[in-house]
């Protein structure tokens, strides 16, 4: 993989705001809906790919070096920085680590002020693990509206859609335990939110 930095144009240095900028700027360039009848369109997927795969490895590695100087632990101060700031970077790891009620209790502990794309996206994630679908697709759905671009809440929601239509009814509202099946968690193909199975690390296999 090519270094991720050099993939978005943004230095090693760049704060987290730059990055999330870059990535936002080049996730309109080319996203796929701009290319869909065209003979680009297979390019601009794969760039599209690319891109997202160099922002997920730039969270990754700052999200490790966050955990590294805290020891590990939440310190009380997330920032409002979007989706890459540490609070939101420790969630995502604790819903990998199926640790549901932390992700959740550290969500609710945020101020309303905080609660942009990206906590209604982990907030999702968290009903999804739960098993309450249809909250989950609420939550998608509210974090597509304030971050329309960003093309991991966009798969997120629209799996989720797709996959609610083959039931007919649509979701339950809650659920019995958590996830019941592969066919839910494979379904969600976005880098952060598939299942361990088929090749993520947000939510783990069934």
């Amino acid at each position: 993989m090519r270094n991720p930095y050099e993939v978005l144009g943004v230095s090693p240095s760049a704060s987290d705001d730059e990055i999330k900028k870059a990535y936002r700027d080049l996730a309109r360039k080319y996203h796929p809906d701009k290319y869909r009848d065209s003979d680009l369109a297979d390019l601009a997927s794969e760039k599209m790919k690319e891109i997202n795969a160099a922002y997920e490895e730039i969270q990754k590695q700052r999200a490790g070096k966050s955990r590294g100087q805290s020891g590990g632990g939440y310190n009380g101060n997330p920032r409002t920085d979007g989706s890459s700031n540490a609070t939101f970077a420790q969630i995502r790891v604790l819903i990998n680590q199926n640790e549901i009620r932390e992700a959740e209790r550290l969500l609710q502990g945020m101020d309303i002020t905080q609660q942009n794309a990206e906590w209604y996206f982990l907030m999702g994630c968290v009903q999804y693990k739960k098993g309450y679908f249809l909250e989950a697709q609420k939550m998608f759905d509210r974090a597509c509206g304030m971050d329309p671009y960003n093309t991991e809440y966009q798969a997120a929601r629209d799996r989720m859609r797709e996959q609610a239509s083959t039931y007919g009814g649509g979701y339950r509202t809650a659920g019995t335990g958590g996830c019941s099946g592969c066919d839910i968690c494979s379904s969600l193909i976005c880098a952060d939110c598939c299942c361990e199975c088929m090749g993520g690390d947000l939510i783990s296999c069934c």
